[in-house]
């Protein structure tokens, strides 16, 4: 696995690698929560195999990663569009880097691979609306056959974005064409600041 891998060329404005670029230089981080989401912290003590793929686009400062290789998981990538944030993550993983954990600065759009898993926290609520459905595609190119996209979405509006908001209804209709919805309900376990507004989701491509 390499240190890091780079990406070229522009994206809508949400995406853009100078606006997320600058919130990092400013530590203008608002979303992180300093540690894994407890919804996704149980999801991954349910995982029994440690060989399997996993990606985490739009991984901040990785902490749901972290979590993984602190519970002996063996192929990790992450993948961010901040430079400033890939190069902190290699710092701050460098005994992983090239072993358990892949860093990718880039646009998760072009992003080339199979994983059998891939875990969804705070990434859906950053891109533009208009973006949803290249998401829910790419996401089903990225996936292996029997693969997993699990993780959390805002069952909220918010006044200014990003964050973008939605609702269950929504994110059915969305997902439904290339996905089996194994389950999306409320989470149980959500941070405070976010309880009663978190769906946890886990879906699975359709055969």
């Amino acid at each position: 696995m390499s240190d890091i891998k780079c990406t070229n060329g522009e994206t809508p404005m949400q995406l853009d690698a100078t606006f997320w670029d600058e919130l990092w230089k400013n530590k203008i981080t608002g979303w992180d929560l300093k540690k894994v989401s407890p919804p996704i912290q149980s999801y991954i003590d349910a995982m029994t195999c440690k060989n399997k793929a996993i990606l985490i686009p739009g991984c901040g400062n990785a902490y749901e990663a972290a979590y993984l290789l602190e519970q002996g998981f063996k192929n990790v990538t992450v993948i961010d569009i901040s430079a400033t944030l890939a190069q902190q993550l290699i710092a701050r993983f460098a005994t992983h880097i090239g072993k358990e954990l892949t860093v990718i600065c880039g646009d998760f759009f072009k992003h080339s691979g199979q994983y059998d898993f891939i875990l969804e926290q705070t990434f859906f609520c950053a891109i533009d609306r208009n973006r949803r459905a290249a998401y829910a595609e790419k996401m089903a190119t990225l996936l292996k056959p029997n693969g997993k996209l699990a993780g959390l979405l805002f069952d909220r509006e918010f006044e200014v974005s990003p964050p973008h908001g939605g609702n269950q209804k929504e994110y059915e209709t969305l997902f439904s064409e290339k996905f089996d919805i194994e389950q999306m309900v409320p989470a149980n376990n959500s941070v405070t600041p976010r309880k009663g507004t978190e769906l946890f989701f886990e879906l699975s491509l359709k055969k």
